[in-house]
């Protein structure tokens, strides 16, 4: 296996410790295990998130946030591209057409307007491609979520070699379009390519991109916050506006980011797809654990109904994704919706099959003990040991998620073993721990005013 890399990665969720009342909710979602709570606030261990954006769910106050570009920086370019996905078409009332959301966008500022789905159809056929080249290799896994890619580097690092080189849709669309425009002689300085993200991973994606040095994309605009902009055009448009450069979707493209949209589409053998994290989890697991075989193609989306899901989609999954099959049937149905393919003007095609390739994939290191393997296996020992003294409640009392990650905590000298409100009544009960330590423990975990007495007999009349 490739030596394992241990880079702090770049990360779209932030967390606000001005706001953060240090509940747990994040600490305790987190498929990852890569939350603690100190001193009564949140805190990311930076190496083991994947940005799947499950804490920014669960937050009751709004104290986890995700960055996004200054929209302003569209006008630091003279040719300015939006990249839409075809679910930012789902988000809209089923009476607005997905060509009026597109103006719309055309509207904001944009010299072009193209989705990012008229990659799709050059895409699949290359997956084709890789499947007839990679037949030893089983599962493949598709590399479109770039949440589940960071997964499988953290969590299960000996499937790194399963996930499939190949760039995104929104990469492919992207090196197109930039191809074209500087065919027609625009400088490539002036041209500025920005993608409408459903979530907090395809920020990073495109910020820290895996499989290679640097996105073809200039900046990311958060779903929501475009949504807001474009449905208030909408209401106060009357005139229709014409976008150059526009092509139709086929049925297949529209569909590609919802759950079976590439698994339905594979024709390589037995293919399956799984959305929502903690199923991918469930399953590759099994996958690891060779309790599964027999599968050709695996289809794994962070989200449950994929795209549809993203933390940032203002509108109902479910209801997005019933509007994206219907908008594909009508796309299919209609005889004057020719599907253009993009690769194939000029020179494109043979730019985009030199360049849509992905570099390896590796293991990314969520835990390094020490640079010296011995010292390693020492440590690791330590964890084990540590672990069969601890409860294995996971009640996350501690300030850590489990057990397990408590024991790793201590062994890396950032917790204490009196952490663990079991070991504190124990070692209470020996007369070996006062109980005003023990309070000072809890301080530093939950934060001062969690133990304020005064306070809390404030509340608990309050509620009386």
């Amino acid at each position: 296996m490739d030596k394992e890399v241990n880079v702090q990665f770049h990360h779209a969720l932030k967390f606000r410790e001005d706001i953060c009342i240090g509940c747990s909710h994040c600490m305790n979602i987190c498929p990852t295990e890569a939350i603690r709570v100190v001193h009564g606030k949140a805190h990311m261990h930076a190496n083991r998130c994947v940005d799947c954006g499950e804490c920014y769910r669960v937050c009751p106050v709004g104290a986890i946030i995700v960055e996004q570009d200054d929209f302003e920086n569209i006008y630091n370019f003279k040719t300015r591209i939006a990249l839409i996905p075809a679910v930012f078409t789902g988000q809209f009332p089923e009476s607005v057409g997905s060509k009026e959301i597109l103006e719309a966008v055309h509207d904001l500022g944009f010299t072009y307007v193209f989705e990012v789905e008229e990659g799709v159809e050059f895409l699949n056929e290359r997956f084709n491609e890789y499947f007839q080249n990679n037949k030893s290799i089983k599962p493949l896994i598709s590399p479109f979520c770039p949440a589940i890619v960071r997964l499988i580097q953290v969590k299960f690092p000996t499937l790194v070699g399963s996930i499939i080189l190949l760039k995104a849709p929104v990469d492919i669309t992207a090196l197109r379009t930039r191809k074209t425009l500087m065919d027609q002689g625009i400088d490539p300085k002036e041209i500025g390519i920005f993608y409408v993200t459903p979530c907090a991973a395809k920020i990073v994606a495109v910020k820290s991109p895996v499989g290679e040095e640097k996105s073809v994309i200039d900046g990311v605009i958060n779903m929501n916050f475009l949504y807001n902009k474009v449905f208030k055009i909408l209401r106060q448009k009357k005139d229709k506006t014409e976008i150059p450069g526009l092509s139709p979707l086929s049925g297949k493209s529209v569909c590609w980011s919802l759950t079976h949209g590439e698994s339905d589409h594979m024709n390589q053998g037995r293919s399956l797809a799984i959305d929502e994290i903690n199923n991918v989890i469930e399953f590759l697991e099994k996958v690891e654990n060779e309790e599964i075989d027999g599968i050709d193609f695996l289809e794994l989306r962070a989200c449950d109904e994929s795209c549809a899901g993203g933390i940032l989609c203002p509108g109902n999954r479910f209801m997005t994704a019933d509007k994206l099959r219907k908008r594909a049937l009508r796309n299919e149905s209609d005889p004057d919706n020719h599907h253009n393919s993009i690769e194939n003007t000029g020179n494109t095609r043979e730019y985009l099959l030199d360049n849509c390739s992905l570099n390896k994939v590796l293991p990314r290191s969520i835990m390094k003990l020490d640079d010296n393997i011995a010292e390693a296996m020492i440590k690791m020992k330590r964890i084990y040991e540590m672990n069969g003294i601890l409860p294995q409640v996971d009640c996350g009392i501690c300030g850590s998620p489990t057990c397990k990650s408590l024991s790793e905590d201590i062994v890396q000298n950032k917790a204490e073993i009196k952490q663990c409100i079991f070991v504190q009544k124990i070692l209470e009960q020996n007369d070996k721990l006062d109980i005003s330590e023990s309070i000072k423990i809890m301080r530093s975990i939950w934060g001062e005013n969690v133990l304020d007495k005064n306070s809390l007999k404030d509340e608990i009349n309050e509620i009386n």
